[in-house]
């Protein structure tokens, strides 16, 4: 029984790299303006990613049903990450694109309930559902990534850090790419491919 369910996560695995490993064209290559867009948050505020200019902003595609985003917030890896750098002046905007019926698509009431049980510290929690931002940009998976250097350009995009399975001994890439950038030192890494859970669009 032990051995199917090893299996069974090493396949799980291997799906989502596979997720992960789709092309990255047609979305924001580093150091290209990155696409301006409007999204109300769960109490109906509108953000504009240009309100933020001047400032690192990090942009997070989430699903709440997504075991990859689980690990990540059941770890209080991404709540952690989310509170040190927000600490710091970053921006932090969390996005989810799931279509309505489709998993991880919630309403107001229940993304701010949802925010509070996973101990989200984001600056702002965006509905997406029409997908329209997450496909301007690209998003593959949940999480995917994306750093907006304080000029506008695109920092970095990709996978949040660089072993689907463990977040321990794995590289950081979002918390690597800020440091290094805030100390005023070359990006050791600008582009991986992002790993997780499809986003659920409409088609």
């Amino acid at each position: 029984m032990r051995k199917y369910a090893k299996l069974a996560v090493i396949s799980a695995v291997g799906v989502s790299a596979a997720l992960g490993g789709w092309s990255l064209a047609g979305g924001v290559a580093p150091g290209e303006k990155a696409p301006d867009f409007t999204l109300k948050d769960t109490s109906g505020v509108e953000h504009s990613l240009s309100d933020f200019k001047g400032k690192y902003v990090v942009l997070e595609w989430i699903n709440y049903g997504c075991p990859f985003v689980q690990r990540h917030y059941n770890t209080k890896n991404m709540p952690k990450l989310q509170k040190e750098y927000t600490g710091q002046g970053v921006v932090w905007l969390t996005i989810s694109s799931s279509a309505p019926g489709q998993q991880g698509h919630m309403d107001p009431a229940a993304a701010t309930k949802a925010n509070e049980k996973h101990g989200h510290a984001g600056t702002a929690y965006l509905l997406d559902e029409s997908g329209k931002v997450g496909k301007l940009y690209n998003a593959k998976t949940t999480p995917h990534m994306f750093v907006v250097n304080p000029d506008g350009t695109m920092g970095y995009q990709g996978a949040i850090d660089s072993n689907p399975s463990t977040t321990e001994g794995a590289t950081n890439y979002v918390a690597q790419y800020l440091d290094l950038s805030k100390e005023g030192k070359p990006a050791k890494t600008t582009t991986t491919n992002p790993y997780g859970c499809g986003v659920k669009y409409a088609n």
